[in-house]
């Protein structure tokens, strides 16, 4: 047992709960992006890669913490860690934009938890 996998079993019931409906929250307002996004004849790459990582981040922490089986491979789990690595600055940029006790920073703050623990998750299951 390396210590994330001691970390990940340290989050309590809550923060598991707030991370799940984070990522699903993030996951419905890319999906509402994509939808835009088609519709207006924009690139969707970047949004799609996002969204996929996403799902693949909220399958992994299902399958670490409630023992959901997930079907991504080796490469889907390396490929979605780098993508959610990446969003890490321009949220925390958002993060020091917002006003301190707001909804917008509560969110923002539980985006990024549920993000760093899908990334220890990934971690995880990529080390097995």
């Amino acid at each position: 047992m390396n210590k994330d996998d001691i970390v990940i079993k340290q989050i309590t019931e809550l923060d598991k709960l707030e991370s799940i409906k984070s990522l699903q929250s993030t996951i419905s307002k890319l999906e509402n992006a994509l939808s835009q996004m088609t519709q207006n004849g924009t690139n969707t790459t970047l949004v799609k890669k996002r969204l996929k990582a996403v799902y693949i981040g909220l399958a992994t922490l299902e399958n670490v913490w409630n023992q959901n089986p997930h079907h991504y491979t080796q490469e889907d789990l390396a490929e979605t860690r780098n993508v959610i690595t990446g969003l890490f600055t321009s949220i925390e940029n958002s993060y020091v934009k917002s006003k301190a006790g707001s909804p917008q920073r509560t969110l923002l703050e539980r985006r990024i938890k549920a993000l760093e623990l899908a990334v220890q998750a990934i971690d995880d299951l990529s080390a097995k």
